[in-house]
């Protein structure tokens, strides 16, 4: 077995061993499986099963870890979104008023889109095309989306006629309890506690049984039924004029998460070639486009490539084996679903707000010196939660990024794709909204 391991996963030429590739797979783990509460939580807002949706997103997961383990061999972990997971129940479904099967469809085509873009090779030109101030936007403002939900969800900010927001009652628990989990996790990151997000998220459900604000539900059983999602996606519904944004929307965004997260993570891995190129690319993004497709016939929103693979990296993690070892603790979590029946929206959305911060960081990186750059970067990422749509943000970045280029008479700066995409996202508010 050790010698099947070994010639499958190249460990000796990675220089790493099973147990090393075992315990950077837990930490790996460990660091994203509040995603096992949060997604189910999140799209149960639509009317979709908690417990089907749960089991979606561990089995998602593990079929996502494993393509990415056996045929890319990369120590890099999938499972659902944040971000994309929060557009398709606030922005999709809540918002535009879609079915949550319509939204599973958009989120299969959307998946087989990328997946054609990996086997052609077009991804690179796409990625390229898009311009970096635009990608800092749309991954902060898909930061300031999660801290709006997260606020809204804790009761903390609510809505007034008057000013449209204010300031909740901080004297209730659910605020009180969704604060105390987010300084927990703030500060438990810091110190570099392995879980940190999944402490916080059973520390606060515990303190909640203990104080009677919350019910404990069970520890573990067999697995609820996948039925009342599975293969219920409605295509027809997905092909609406009006869903190609949406569409656009979930490819735009997995696309550019996937590709900065493969990069980075390979990057702090040292796994990229001697021209910082990362070998097996193609198969990586396939594998996250196929577990994409899965996970929609399974029953929830956009797999993707989680940043905190590079917890699993910093153990030690080199080959597919860490990726593998993930998707079965994913396999293993399917059994503790009254646990996560138990964690209330307050416990989770001091994690959501916590990931918030993490997203938000790419403000930083923008060039604030050129308002041309700075403009749309801020556009993009104020839209977002104020309109309550990713999509809607994407659209209103490229319009103005192309809009103050063009007035600008920095010409040289666009190209045919940028300049393309905002003149449909014009057509799509002047003829569709």
């Amino acid at each position: 077995m050790k010698r099947l391991l070994d010639n499958h996963f190249k460990l000796s030429e990675h220089n790493t061993s099973i147990k090393t590739e075992v315990i950077a797979g837990i930490t790996t783990f460990l660091t994203m499986a509040y995603i096992i509460f949060v997604n189910p939580s999140i799209l149960s807002e639509t009317g979709m099963d908690y417990g089907a949706v749960f089991v979606a997103t561990c089995l998602a997961a593990a079929v996502g870890c494993l393509i990415m383990g056996l045929w890319a061999n990369y120590p890099i972990a999938q499972a659902p979104g944040m971000g994309l997971n929060a557009f398709f129940t606030y922005g999709v479904v809540l918002g535009m008023g879609y079915t949550w099967e319509a939204a599973l469809g958009a989120v299969f085509f959307s998946g087989f889109i990328f997946f054609l873009l990996s086997v052609f090779k077009i991804r690179e030109w796409i990625i390229n095309a898009i311009p970096l101030s635009l990608r800092l936007g749309i991954a902060a403002g898909i930061g300031l989306f999660l801290a709006m939900i997260a606020l809204k969800n804790a009761g903390i900010v609510v809505s007034n006629p008057a000013t449209y927001v204010a300031l909740g009652d901080l004297s209730e628990p659910a605020a009180i309890y969704a604060l105390v989990g987010f300084f927990a996790i703030t500060a438990l990151a810091y110190l570099r506690v392995t879980g940190a997000v999944m402490i916080g998220i059973l520390g606060v459900t515990v303190m909640a049984i203990l104080l009677g604000h919350n019910e404990y539900g069970g520890l573990v059983s067999a697995p609820p039924s996948i039925a009342p999602t599975f293969m219920a996606l409605d295509f027809a519904g997905a092909l609406d004029v009006a869903m190609l944004s949406v569409i656009f929307a979930f490819l735009f965004v997995d696309l550019f998460d996937t590709s900065g997260t493969l990069i980075g993570v390979a990057h702090r891995g040292k796994l990229l070639d001697k021209d910082g190129k990362l070998p097996r690319i193609g198969r990586a993004m396939m594998a996250d486009s196929g577990a994409s497709m899965a996970g929609a016939v399974m029953g929830t929103s956009t797999t993707t490539s989680y940043i905190e693979s590079t917890a699993g990296i910093a153990s030690g993690g080199r080959t597919g084996l860490t990726a593998i070892v993930v998707a079965g603790l994913f396999l293993v979590s399917l059994f503790f679903a009254p646990l996560a029946g138990s964690i209330p929206a307050y416990a989770t959305a001091g994690a959501l707000l916590y990931v918030a911060v993490l997203m938000a960081g790419s403000l930083a990186h923008a060039d604030w010196e050129d308002v041309t750059e700075a403009a749309p970067v801020l556009i993009a990422a104020l839209a977002m939660p104020l309109t309550f749509s990713i999509a809607e943000g994407i659209a209103l970045g490229f319009v103005s990024y192309v809009a103050i280029k063009a007035l600008s008479g920095r010409f040289s700066d666009l190209n045919p794709a940028v300049i393309v995409l905002a003149l449909l996202f014009v057509l799509k508010f002047l003829f569709l909204d």
